[in-house]
């Protein structure tokens, strides 16, 4: 099967800096990946490469098997929504499905059409005096009616209060489902992520620290609590994510394909939100001498 988006060592820097540095996934078709990661982490600049907005600096980046930008039938295969819902204020509704059909050789003016009326967008309203909500779902609307093979979205939700948040991601979960395509979906935050994704990438100091089916990532991972223990009494299979110790008690969240059987632990599930937090705070952790060194 196609990868909706496969990077192999990719990298990007900006002056002395990298924004993203040594990126290795493999993302099969169909899925709702969502990339997940603090302010700064390189998810835009991800998402940029994976769109053709930018050139790599280092390594190699592909969607559906193509170049990223690399011509006409490439760009017909991805869309893109940016984090500020790029809409023209001064042009109508209308005037955006025109615009649309006009810039898209595949453009499906009945879904545009069947999602303005749905919504209550009004085809004679320029974009400027919407509110948010109805921004967000009319640039929604452009990315689908272009039928992507694959939808790109760089956090389109951050600026949007709850009810429009819910009502963006229902919308767009809607149209995955009668459309079948992919979906690779940015956000900071996790609670969102989890009702709609099925696919996960955890980007923290622009690198990647885990990739993975959701189902899988959540069965692997557990957060273990019991007498204090140092890591090197651990078994060699239970990989340490992250860890907390008081003078009595030690816990862990820990990744591992076997069973945990040690009657000293008790084991628990993680939630979506605690493994991301998890492998945030490996990374923090993993980055603190290297920080106070330089102090």
């Amino acid at each position: 099967m196609t990868s909706a988006l496969k990077a192999e060592q990719l990298g990007k820097k900006y002056g002395g800096r990298w924004a993203l540095r040594d990126c290795t996934i493999d993302i099969p078709a169909g899925h709702v990946v969502g990339l997940v990661g603090p302010n700064g982490a390189g998810k835009t600049t991800l998402l940029r490469l994976a769109s053709g907005q930018l050139e790599p600096t280092a390594g190699a980046v592909t969607v559906l098997g193509g170049r990223p930008a690399s011509g006409p039938a490439q760009l017909a295969k991805v869309g893109f929504v940016a984090q500020d819902t790029p809409v023209y204020t001064g042009l109508s509704v209308a005037e955006h499905l025109k615009l649309g059909a006009r810039l898209n050789p595949g453009w499906d003016a009945a879904m545009a059409q069947e999602r303005v009326a749905r919504l209550g967008l009004v085809p004679t309203h320029r974009a400027g005096k919407l509110s948010g909500g109805q921004r967000a779902q009319l640039a929604l609307t452009l990315g689908l009616a272009k039928r992507p093979e694959l939808l790109i979205l760089d956090e389109p939700v951050a600026s949007l209060d709850p009810l429009a948040r819910r009502e963006f991601l229902q919308g767009l979960m809607e149209a995955t489902v009668e459309h079948e395509f992919s979906v690779v979906l940015s956000s900071h935050l996790v609670s969102d992520l989890e009702r709609v994704c099925d696919f996960l990438i955890v980007l923290t100091d622009s690198r990647v620290q885990v990739t993975g089916e959701v189902d899988d990532l959540l069965a692997t991972h557990h957060r273990l609590t019991g007498p204090r223990r140092d890591p090197d009494r651990l078994p060699a299979d239970q990989q340490v994510i992250s860890a907390r110790h008081t003078e009595r008690q030690s816990t862990y969240v820990i990744r591992t394909d076997a069973p945990v059987l040690d009657p000293a632990w008790t084991v628990s599930r993680l939630s979506l939100e605690d493994l991301v937090l998890a492998y945030m705070e490996k990374r923090a952790a993993e980055n603190r001498p290297a920080l106070e060194v330089q102090r």
